[in-house]
């Protein structure tokens, strides 16, 4: 639009003389305008401001035309003919206007000529028009008067819409959003609740809520009543992240180190959540039913969420969750970061179940769900786990915008329960205006019609008891947008080469097949897993005879931990089972070198059937090896300080603890594996862990205010000598 002036027509206005110039209705208000003046019409019709004439051209106008170069004008109406040579005569009132005289004009009829007939010639002066002229644009009445939109809007209002409104609301499709470096958008949390949003588990669910927060209560169910403000952001970097760059083309992304040790540049999503009110509700279990009464306790919370994706691949490096909350005792204060690799965030291991679920924990990102598909009434479609079909439209924030119902086909086709999101979406926005979340997941969805025993077997397998839900609404507050779109799918200079990060066929040992442990010969520890095994050699068969006897017939130590106790003593937890999957577990301490007297045995004892399975241990890099990596600080320099794992020689903690575990198919599950998977492989995994207590002292007085305790833990894949994740949680004491 010229100089960027606005028109003063209403979009419904514009339309209409779209409909009535052969024109499509679909765009902004620019857009039409544009398509108006480009069909003809001009700046007056369609609203926008008319160019006053120059002097030149006013100075033309007002310049009478030669008489000799009137105008004639042919009658189409007279019934009879005049001569060329007459002209028509102009009765006059007295004391009329000018314009009016010619408006109340008479023609005269011409004297009819008996000799051959002449084709009637009128000459009369220009007529003007019996309208007065219109300063400004036409009126919506003024474009109704006019019989083809009539007709239009009757069709509409015969439609049972009413023409208006039609013209006013209609939505036109479009496409998702883009992101761009230095979105941002405020929303507001709450629920149908008393308008708080909620979350609830029972049974064996808790324990996946209350993992590592210790407490002596017997919780059967936890319920968080919650509400407040969010924010959705995408960081712009700058350029002191373009490290190896060979130019600026990247600005705007981030590096990040993956579970591989290698930096990836990547875009960085920050979402976070300021809780208030915060309420839990614990119930606690008395005999075998649950309590009816809830302990309840009130305070706030806050999540801060960011996740890493990379630009070529567009995969999840890592995931960044920090969070605290603030209740009254018994639970009381803590706080802590969980970083992950891969899949993470606030579902974790529901996420590996069903792929997509995460979209529910956070307003969604248009673009990641719908792709490019076009947003029309009725559309359908499927990614990332979830069906979707647009619904129609619906008013959020005083316009109208296209709502669309999504659910997760897995959830569903595993019987493990429903999710279900309700979307509200507009165009410019890249994220929803408005979401409503559903979720049930629960073991006691195998009696659902139509579950076959493949599903059923699934669901016991992967779920505890009990049930897990999840309310909630989310609703934009502000929005602001970037300027430059996201770098995805585009490749960067520095960007690692895969296939060289990962350890070679070379360095992977096959012990699985033979061995009775993870192999171990490392150097950062006092005593290795081949010291601890070789005290069964000094023990009586009295000490251990269920271990020394599995042992003996193939068995293996499928879990075994370690931990530094002093400077020369260690102590070790082996778990074993037979090839009978018979299992149980040997506690002992080792002093100086293995022999009968440093061996000193503690305790041991039975554990419930454990899967036995040689040939699905996967071939692994040993102990030692995996310790270097992670004791690398130009791969690693977060798992470095005094509230990390590694001193900054390379050195473990003084109170680490070591560990490794053998998961395998169990006999039935593996068929299953082996239909839904690749073959039911088990994994190997290192876990490293320590915790410490610590005083939090005044700044000014130097006087200890509280006590904090610290569990910090570590998760890494043996076969691909990844680091999964790692975690502190901590609270005051």
């Amino acid at each position: 639009m010229s100089g960027e002036q606005k028109s003063t027509l209403t979009v419904a206005k514009l339309k209409a003389l779209c409909i009535l110039n052969d024109l499509s209705t679909s765009g902004k208000k620019s857009e039409l305008v544009e398509r108006l003046l480009e069909s003809g019409l001009s700046n007056k019709e369609v609203g926008l401001p008319v160019k006053e004439p120059s002097i030149s051209e006013t100075e033309v106008k007002e310049t009478p035309a030669p008489e000799s170069k009137s105008e004639i004008v042919l009658s189409m109406e007279d019934e009879e003919t005049i001569t060329p040579s007459e002209t028509v005569e102009v009765a006059e009132e007295p004391n009329a206007p000018s314009e009016e005289k010619i408006l109340d004009a008479e023609i005269l009829d011409a004297e009819i000529l008996e000799e051959e007939p002449v084709k009637a010639v009128k000459k009369v002066q220009p007529k003007e028009s019996k309208k007065p002229v219109r300063d400004g644009p036409a009126t919506l009445l003024d474009i109704v008067r006019k019989p083809q939109v009539a007709a239009v809007l009757l069709t509409l209002i015969i439609l049972g819409a009413g023409g208006y409104y039609y013209l006013e609301n209609q939505l036109d499709s479009f496409t998702a959003e883009q992101l761009r470096y230095g979105d941002s958008m405020q929303y507001e949390i709450k629920g149908d609740n008393d308008g708080l949003a909620t979350f609830i588990a029972t049974e064996g669910f808790v324990e996946l809520v209350m993992d590592q927060l210790e407490t002596e209560d017997d919780i059967c169910k936890i319920s968080i009543d919650f509400g407040g403000i969010g924010g959705l952001s995408i960081t712009e970097g700058g350029t002191s992240e373009l490290v190896n760059e060979g130019s600026n083309d990247r600005l705007g992304a981030v590096r990040v180190v993956g579970g591989m040790g290698a930096e990836w540049l990547s875009v960085e999503t920050v979402n976070t959540n300021s809780l208030d009110p915060f309420r839990v509700n614990r119930h606690l279990s008395l005999g075998t039913m649950c309590e009816f009464g809830a302990i309840t306790g009130s305070g706030t919370a806050d999540l801060t969420s960011t996740t890493y994706t990379e630009l070529r691949n567009q995969d999840t490096k890592a995931t960044q969750l920090d969070w605290g909350f603030d209740l009254p005792s018994p639970i009381g204060k803590y706080h802590g970061t969980t970083m992950s690799y891969g899949v993470g965030g606030l579902l974790g291991g529901l996420e590996t179940l069903a792929p997509g679920l995460a979209l529910m924990m956070q307003p969604v990102e248009l673009q990641h769900l719908f792709a490019n598909d076009l947003i029309d009434d009725g559309a359908t479609g499927s990614n990332l786990g979830w069906d979707w079909r647009v619904i129609g439209n619906d008013e959020f924030g005083g316009e109208m915008v296209w709502k669309i119902v999504a659910t997760h086909h897995d959830i569903e086709a595993y019987c493990l329960g429903s999710a279900t999101m309700n979307l509200w979406i507009e165009e410019g926005n890249p994220w929803a205006a408005k979401q409503t979340v559903d979720v049930l997941i629960s073991e006691s969805q195998t009696s659902q019609t139509g579950c076959s025993p493949t599903s059923q077997l699934l669901n016991d397998y992967v779920l505890p008891e009990g049930e897990l839900e999840l309310h909630h609404t989310f609703s934009k507050l502000t929005l602001e947008r970037g300027e430059k779109q996201l770098d995805l799918g585009l490749s960067y200079d520095s960007k690692p080469q895969a296939n060289l990060l990962g350890p070679s066929s070379s360095e992977l040992e096959a012990w699985g097949e033979y061995d009775l442990h993870m192999p171990d010969d490392s150097t950062l520890r006092q005593h290795t897993f081949e010291d601890a095994l070789s005290c069964f050699d000094h023990w009586p068969n009295s000490i251990a005879p269920g271990a020394s006897r599995a042992l003996e017939e193939n068995g293996y130590i499928w879990r075994g931990t370690t931990q530094q106790t002093s400077t020369t003593t260690s102590q070790w937890n082996l778990s074993w089972v037979a090839a009978d999957e018979q299992a149980g577990w040997v506690q002992f301490n080792l002093t100086g070198t293995p022999n009968e007297e440093n061996c000193v045995y503690d305790k041991r004892g039975d554990l419930d059937s454990t899967s036995y399975n040689r040939d699905s241990i996967p071939n692994t890099l040993n102990i030692t090896k995996l310790e270097a990596r992670f004791s690398d600080s130009s791969k690693y320099n977060v798992l470095f300080g005094n509230d990390r794992f590694f001193t900054s020689s390379g050195e473990y903690q003084d109170d680490v603890q070591v560990g490794y575990l053998i998961a395998v198919p169990g006999n039935d599950i593996g068929s299953l594996l082996s239909q839904i998977g690749d073959g039911g492989d088990g994994a190997v995994t290192l876990d490293i862990s320590r915790s410490w207590d610590e005083d939090v002292l005044d700044s000014d007085t130097g006087q200890v205010l509280y006590t904090e305790h610290h569990q910090l833990n570590l998760l890494a894949d043996a076969e691909e000598g990844q680091l999964v994740g790692w975690s502190i949680i901590s609270n005051r004491l």
